[in-house]
């Protein structure tokens, strides 16, 4: 057999065999390139638009728990506006809040004045001169009729920091306006929002308002005073302006070689900016493709000199592989079928698969629903709770006034029976006094009748004394029947105190108990509401992904039936190869 020489073919075969991949590799190099420029851009563009959003959701989420507190703050005012149980009230309210965070509420009447008051979480005491009627927070919130408001922020002049003012309008049932809550919070967070955040390696993040200006920067003389469209190349390419760009509108997209990406953060006056060379996530695709060029030049050079190999040796071959290739062919159809049939069998079943999951998808759906609602159910509860909690100490304290006046009583009547006793010792003095004066009246007498005639008047005398003597000792005998009556009635009316005084000692108890089982079943609900809203995300993040193995079945079955009518297809070619085999080997 003649051994094959790699360059022994002709100059023209040689021609016919290096041109095409060459021409097909160069130009398949070229659409790479610009295939894969497309899709940088595309993918920087989602980035930064995603980064921008991310900042923005993680400053709703950490901004939400403050907006909800004010939000049941102003219904309690609206509800209540008592100062007293108000100022017990705002101190539960604020019990997660730092020391540099103000919880306050304002009537619409002056501190000053008889039915006004300002009340807050810190027992914070403002200069005499401070009224929160002349306050920009007091006045928005009244002007906005019951929606939140926000002040521009600030720095507050007792911590230091970077504050903004959240604020809203109360009114009772009848419409009438009663005042303003507040709630000042420390802007802070937003730096570790920021922080959070990176989008590529000379990538810029930043919160600023609808000015403009820094809420964010990692130079702190910019905050409230630089403005990022004036800093930043926006301003150089034309058409946007503070109002054009910061618009309340999400934007994402590449000029000059940069990337911008701008998203307003919920109702809030604030937007999340961001801003960034392209070149940051080109410097790692360029080497990357290069690396692919290179590896499809070289996948070419090969299939050239196989594809050259294989024609040199084809001829010599042909004969011999066509026996071979008739019975291959004829396996290969008989592969193929069953081939067809595996498909059909897995396409049967990937289709069951998906209807399985968009099943699942559903119950995923109804339980994150049920949850929320147990959710809404325990907050709800730990809510009543904590009003019952208030309603229990007012008992107990009630219940402690009465002990202290019954306790009261019960000295009074102990003080009332010592005076008695100096009665009694006063009516026995008075008894004694008249039984004295009842002797002299018996002297008298015996004088009077030795006396004879003379003595008549002086024995009537006598008489009279000795009668006004019985009558005292008549009036005394009963008096002592009243003191003893008034000392037996003080007796049992001192047991009687004492026993409502023990009564009322087991009443504090009782509820101080109770106050720590609702404490208890407080605790419970809001361990219960936070477990739900765990589940909750749990389930959210599980029906996504869900959803994302949905769409991959889905795939996989179309996949399949086309793999199937390929498969089928691949059958009729082998025959008709079978046929052309046959001939090429007469």
């Amino acid at each position: 057999m003649k051994k094959f020489k790699l360059f022994s073919l002709s100059p023209k075969l040689f021609a016919a065999s290096i041109l095409p991949p060459a021409i097909v590799a160069i130009f398949a190099s070229i659409a790479f390139s610009g295939l894969t420029m497309k899709i940088i851009n595309e993918n920087v563009m989602t980035t930064a638009g995603n980064a921008a959003r991310k900042l923005s959701n993680q400053i709703i989420d950490r901004l939400q728990p403050s907006v909800d507190k004010l939000a049941n703050w102003q219904a309690i005012v609206s509800e209540i506006h008592e100062e007293k149980v108000l100022r017990r009230v705002i101190k539960g309210l604020s019990s997660d809040l730092s020391e540099s965070e103000l919880f306050y509420y304002s009537t619409k009447e002056s501190r000053f004045s008889r039915h006004g008051f300002f009340i807050n979480n810190l027992d914070w005491e403002p200069d005499k001169d401070w009224e929160p009627m002349e306050r920009s927070w007091f006045k928005d919130a009244e002007a906005n009729a019951g929606d939140f408001t926000y002040t521009e922020p600030y720095v507050d002049y007792r911590s230091g920091n970077l504050c903004v003012t959240f604020a809203q309008a109360v009114y009772n049932n009848e419409e009438d306006f009663l005042g303003v809550a507040a709630l000042d919070l420390n802007l802070d967070m937003f730096k570790d929002a920021v922080f959070d955040v990176y989008v590529s390696a000379h990538g810029k993040v930043h919160i600023v308002n609808s000015e403009g200006l820094y809420l964010t920067n990692d130079d702190a003389s910019k905050i409230m005073k630089g403005n990022y469209i004036q800093e930043s190349s926006i301003s150089e390419l034309g058409g946007y302006d503070v109002a054009g760009y910061l618009d309340g509108l999400e934007r994402a997209f590449i000029k000059n070689g940069r990337y911008y990406a701008v998203a307003p953060i919920g109702t809030s006056p604030w937007f999340a900016v961001v801003e960034g060379p392209v070149s940051d996530f080109n410097a790692k695709f360029k080497v990357q493709v290069i690396v692919i060029l290179c590896f499809m030049l070289l996948i070419g050079a090969i299939c050239t000199l196989i594809n050259m190999y294989v024609m040199g040796n084809m001829r010599a071959k042909e004969h011999g592989l066509g026996s071979k290739l008739i019975v291959e062919t004829q396996n290969l159809a008989v592969a193929s079928k069953e081939n067809a049939a595996t498909a059909q069998d897995q396409s049967a079943a990937v289709k069951e698969i998906v209807a399985t999951m968009e099943d699942n998808n559903s119950l995923s759906e109804n339980i994150a629903t049920k949850i929320k609602d147990v959710s809404g159910v325990a907050t709800k509860t730990s809510d009543d709770v904590s009003e019952g909690v208030s309603y229990i100490d007012q008992n107990v304290r009630q219940l402690r006034e009465i002990a202290e006046a019954n306790q009261g009583t019960i000295s009074g009547i102990k003080m009332l029976g010592d005076k008695i006793e100096n009665i009694w010792d006063i009516v026995t003095l008075i008894n004694s006094v008249a039984d004295q004066a009842k002797i002299i009246a018996f002297n008298a007498e015996l004088e009077a009748s030795s006396a004879g005639e003379a003595g008549k008047n002086f024995h009537i005398v006598a008489t009279e004394i000795r009668r006004l003597a019985d009558g005292i000792i008549d009036g005394t005998k009963e008096i002592k029947e009243r003191i003893n009556e008034i000392q037996e009635s003080s007796d049992s009316l001192i047991l009687a105190s004492e026993s409502g005084t023990e009564k009322i000692n087991e009443g504090c108890e009782s509820a101080k108990n109770l106050k720590e089982r609702f404490t208890n079943i407080k605790n419970a609900s809001e361990i219960t509401a936070s477990s739900a809203a765990d589940i909750t995300t749990i389930i959210q993040q599980q029906a996504v992904a869900s959803e994302q193995m949905l769409i991959t079945l889905k795939q996989i079955s179309a996949g399949v039936e086309n793999f199937g009518a390929a498969t089928e297809n691949i059958s009729v070619a082998s025959m008709n190869l079978k046929k052309i085999a046959e001939e090429l080997n007469k």
